[in-house]
Parts: structure tokens; sequence; C-alpha cells
């Protein structure tokens, strides 16, 4: 079973709070979380893309790194861990972002994927001029599609003639061209997300759901399994979930428990508005798990709170689930949560028994 981490890009992390930690993005903790997580026997390392904030007291995501900068930057004091990446489709052209990759993985010696990010938030897209119209809503998964076929063209072949309703190419060349494969993943949660990471990506990233109810989400890899058996292809679910251990059950569920009570209100209803302005959101679609709460501090992803015993328990639940391939993790404190995790919480689970006597 593999595991990641969702490295905090973004200042405060997952948790519009007042009560959480608060900090601020740097390259500085970002090497310090990643280093943590190689050293601890880590799979991979994720940076999200996120070009506007949501305000409030806690001026939560009003302070970001650029995701490719930074992953390159890691990739150069890093040299085990897998390093993904995530473009905002709407930013970049696919022609620059499939160079931006091959560079990187030289620096990494082959270590590098890309995450596709389809675009939910309006409003990091409008400020810049950059937002098509609301028809994107609709359409983000077709325009995806053309963006990471023009992608794999020019990671295989050095050469790209695709024309699409988005993209026109005229030899579009690259060069030098990745000297491995390039893993692609994407994080969709609607049926037509889950069709294209299933037609294009490799592996799926997926909200847990619930609070210590490791298998609720159960349906969600399952839905993952069917869309890879309509495509002929091998794509895994990465589970993603937020840890918050202690070492006791009370001591755990107290700090979720003051988290809540300093939720960000301000921070929150720009969440909850900007999700709404998605009038295409299917039930299952990322929009739909954030409004399905009034209070959605940490987006609704799956939270495990408890003894380092009973968050190890947990996880190897979630492992359990059919059609899982991996977890990606979140932490309230990233330092300490990395090192409770690589100390007390991985040495007990059993599906990462064989990572952590190599890691060892």
């Amino acid at each position: 079973m593999d595991i990641g981490v969702f490295i905090p890009i973004n200042n405060n992390g997952w948790l519009l709070s007042a009560t959480s930690p608060q900090y601020m993005p740097s390259f500085e903790l970002n090497k310090a979380v990643v280093q943590k997580a190689e050293g601890y026997g880590f799979d991979f390392a994720l940076s999200m893309i996120k070009l506007h904030g949501f305000g409030g007291k806690t001026e939560f995501w009003d302070h970001g790194l650029e995701s490719f900068t930074l992953m390159a930057s890691l990739a150069a004091v890093t040299t085990r861990i897998k390093l993904f990446a995530s473009t905002a489709v709407l930013t970049l052209p696919p022609a620059m972002v499939a160079r931006m990759t091959s560079t990187i993985d030289d620096v990494s010696g082959g270590r590098f994927g890309v995450n596709i990010v389809s675009g939910w938030h309006k409003i990091e897209y409008s400020q810049m001029g950059l937002w098509p119209g609301d028809q994107h809503f609709g359409k983000r998964y077709d325009y995806s599609t053309e963006y990471v076929r023009i992608l794999r063209d020019l990671w295989e072949t050095g050469l790209s003639n695709r024309k699409g309703e988005f993209f026109q190419m005229d030899d579009c060349v690259l060069s030098p061209r990745p000297k491995k494969p390039i893993k692609v993943v994407a994080a969709g949660q609607s049926d037509r997300g889950m069709e294209f990471a299933a037609e294009l990506c490799d592996y799926n990233f997926c909200l847990g759901e619930g609070v210590n109810e490791p298998t609720r989400a159960a349906s969600v890899p399952a839905r993952v399994l069917e869309a890879g058996k309509k495509t002929g292809r091998d794509v895994g679910a990465y589970m993603l979930y937020m840890v918050i251990a202690e070492e006791t059950d009370a001591a755990a569920m107290a700090k979720w428990d003051l988290y809540n009570q300093g939720a960000d209100k301000e921070a929150l209803a720009h969440l909850l508005g900007k999700a709404a302005e998605d009038t295409t959101a299917a039930d299952t679609s990322m929009a739909a798990a954030v409004l399905r709460s009034p209070s959605p501090i940490n987006f609704n992803m799956g939270t495990l709170v408890g003894s380092y015993a009973h968050v190890a328990k947990m996880l190897d639940e979630v492992a359990s689930m059919p059609g899982v391939k991996g977890i990606m993790l979140t932490f309230d404190d990233f330092l300490l949560g990395l090192d409770k995790f690589g100390q007390h919480i991985q040495p007990l689970m059993s599906c990462r028994a064989g990572r952590v006597l190599n890691a060892a």
C-alpha cells in the first residue's frame, strides 16, 4: 500500500480554523516535510496549485507557492520519493507543461509526475482574465482530455499535431523527452471525472468520508474500479485522509473539537459560496462534497482522530477497501504529524510492514 503526503504549499494546510496550527508556506517548510516523509519511507509527495484564497481571519490559502517550481526545488534535495506537481490546465499550455515536466524528470532522475487540475474555483482564473465562461464547468474534462493527449504525444514521441476543440498543435516539438514514462494523476470525484481518469490517468485521488469511519467511502474506490473496467485499464484509487493523532483517543479528539470550535466562518462562507457556483456539479463531485456540511473545516475529507494504535487500525481498514492502491495523508501539524506517523503509527500498520523494513 503506497503512502504519500499532500504537502502544505498554501498557508495553514487543510484546516479552515483559527485554533489549528497557523503557518505560512515556504520552501524550507516543504523541504523539511518531504525529507521527513522520504526518511519514513513514504512513496510520494504531491503539491496542489491554488491561486486565490478564501480570506477570513485566517487568510486561508491567501498565501501560496507555485507547484512546478516548488517540486523542481524539492527534486534537487531528495533522492527516492516520487514527486507530483499540479497543473491548473487553464493557466499553462500543455506544450509548456510537457517541457517543464521533462526538465524536472531530469532533475529528479525519473521521479516526477503530473496532477491534472481541471478547475472548479472560478475566481482563481477570472482574476487573471483566464476564465472561459461558466460553460467550462460542463466542459472541463473535455478540455483536460485534449490537454493530456497532447502531453502524452510530446512525452512519448516528441511531436504533436493534434487538432481539437480547444488546442491546435502545428508540428509542436519536445526534446529532450523524459527518460521514463510520466505518471499522470487526477482527482475526479464525479462520474465524468472518474471516466477521464480511467481513460487517461494512472491513479485517481479520492476523498475519504466521515470522522473515524475509515470504510464509509468504500463506494468511491469501487467506482474507480468500475470506470477502469470500462476502459480496460488498471487505474487505482488513492484515498485522501487527514490524521490527527495523539497518545490517547481523548487527547486527539480534544484537538479535533478545538479546531472545530475555531472554524473560520468567513473563509468557510467563501468556500461554500464558490462551490455552489458550479451548477453542473453531480452529487459525487468535489463541489458537492464541500457543500454536504455547514462547517467543512477540512473540506469534508475523511478524518482519522485517535491514538496511534487506533489510527493505524483505521488506516489498515482504508487499505482493505477494494480498488485502493494508496493513501495520501494530511496532518494538522505536518512536521509533528509526520514524526508521530513515522515513529508510532506506521510500525503498527500491517499494510506497510514491508515498507517499514525497507525504510529502516
